[in-house]
């Protein structure tokens, strides 16, 4: 990169906005898991639209690739740069705009999502879009790869939160989306090609977000069970009892939970025993005046009369409730502590979860024996991570060398159940290849065609989502 394209930069951002230091742009050239490492020249921190807009115009007139960082909290090295600028938007962090009669908020794509949710709260309202790294990924990260988290069986993914958006294009030119209407009957749903394509066809900068009544009320328990097929049918009895309320149906197998018990300090399963397959359910309701209590009870009162669970408890408190969450959300980082882990975001229809689990588990015990399956994930949505710890008895490295054939046997069984093997991480570099394999020749050409027209000359996250033409 030329001295006079940084001055370039700098002319638009100011001199402390661009960052070509080694050492500070390591931070910003990995990603979460360790597994890409790259380079880039610059990184760049716009303070509006108009600043992003002029980096792009810049970098597309010099042929220079740019990549949008969120919090960089990806898991699939989505935005992890080839020798592309960097476009950090943690400047562009405000909350703009917050309508409580049309329960909508107008954010800046750079805000915390935890802010979001806060902000959401101090308006009376509620965001439910909620996953572990709320605390420092930002709301366009979570929009450009269509995030999932816990309350998708209710909510919906990230899509189904957004009304309206600003995008920057490969062009320089700005799209001004933002409206927030319900009904919009004008041609092309335009916001819909920029949702989960990864910055590929265009720079998310702002936002208009659905927001959802504030819930008065919440009630969490978990159940032990014999096996997974016995927690869907937990699910099934919880959704029909509870309906609307059910916020949340969390399943993990005894073995995940095993590993928070050993390795998390104050995590662990305040029931009686050990369980082959724990479910977490959450209620959570509009109406003050509404006793989830009586509701859980009465689900696990059915389950219990029906066989489907051995054991249950309902948190007393949001202390307690926040402790059987933690269980939950302490599994990937329990996993750490035992070696090697090779992982799977993978999704089925809700009916063929159980049997995906069964089918994936014989198949990976045949390809490494001895090896230690981590099953756990959003039950009620057919969101399964499928991850796989190394047998006690194996060196690391070796169980990491199969992690693409392991890959490609596991997606294989997904597909033929009509699954997706990529359900909220997204595809980024890790999973192109699979794309390549798995999607039709027709939808891969009509990404191709998107990026096409979008992007010419494919400057924006290149190596992302589409592989390459072979």
């Amino acid at each position: 990169m030329s001295a006079a394209l940084i001055e370039a930069l700098k002319a638009v951002v100011g001199t402390n906005a661009v960052i070509t230091d080694v050492v500070d742009l390591a931070p910003h050239l990995i990603e979460e898991r360790g597994l890409y490492h790259g380079t880039s020249p610059a990184l760049v921190k716009p303070a509006n639209t108009l600043e992003v807009a002029e980096i792009v115009k810049i970098c597309a007139d010099h042929n220079i690739p740019v990549v949008a960082h969120g919090g960089n909290t990806g898991l699939v090295g989505g935005g992890v740069p080839d020798g592309a600028v960097i476009i950090s938007l943690s400047r562009m962090n405000k909350i703009l705009t917050v309508d409580p009669v049309n329960l909508t908020l107008e954010v800046e794509a750079g805000a915390i999502l935890a802010n979001v949710q806060a902000a959401a709260e101090d308006a009376g309202a509620y965001f439910p879009l909620s996953l572990a790294a709320e605390g420092s990924c930002q709301i366009g990260g979570n929009l450009s790869t269509n995030a999932g988290g816990v309350h998708v069986v209710r909510y919906g993914n990230a899509r189904q939160l957004v009304l309206g958006l600003e995008v920057v294009l490969a062009d320089g030119r700005i799209w001004d989306g933002l409206r927030g209407l319900r009904k919009d009957n004008t041609g092309y749903e335009l916001k819909e090609l920029f949702l989960g394509s990864e910055g590929t066809l265009g720079i998310i900068t702002k936002a208009v977000l659905r927001l959802s009544p504030k819930l008065h009320s919440k009630t969490v328990a978990l159940a032990g069970c014999q096996s997974f097929n016995q927690a869907l049918e937990l699910f099934q009895i919880a959704r029909k009892r509870a309906g609307d309320v059910l916020m949340a149906c969390e399943a993990m197998s005894g073995f995940a939970v095993s590993l928070v018990e050993k390795h998390i300090d104050g995590a662990a399963s305040p029931l009686e025993g050990h369980h082959p397959c724990y479910v977490l359910l959450e209620l959570g309701s509009t109406n003050a005046d509404s006793n989830l209590f009586d509701v859980m009870e009465a689900t696990l009162t059915d389950a219990f009369e029906a066989a489907v669970i051995e054991d249950a408890v309902i948190a007393q408190s949001g202390q307690q409730a926040e402790q059987l969450w933690k269980i939950r959300e302490s599994i990937p980082e329990a996993q750490k502590h035992e070696g090697g882990s090779i992982k799977h975001d993978i999704a089925v229809p809700v009916s063929k979860t159980p049997d995906m689990i069964t089918r994936a588990t014989e198949l990976v015990e045949n390809l490494i024996p001895g090896v230690r399956v981590v099953a756990f994930g959003h039950l009620g949505d057919g969101n399964i991570h499928f991850n796989l710890t190394q047998p006690e008895d194996i060196d690391k490295k070796e169980f990491l060398s199969h992690w693409h054939a392991v890959n490609e046997k596991v997606h294989d069984l997904v597909t033929s159940m009509n699954g997706s093997f990529s359900a909220e991480h997204g595809i980024g570099q890790l999973k192109t290849g699979e794309m390549a394999r798995l999607k039709s020749s027709v939808e891969l050409d009509l990404m191709r065609t998107l990026k096409a027209a979008l992007d010419p000359q494919n400057l924006l996250n290149p190596g992302k989502v589409i592989p390459p033409i072979e």
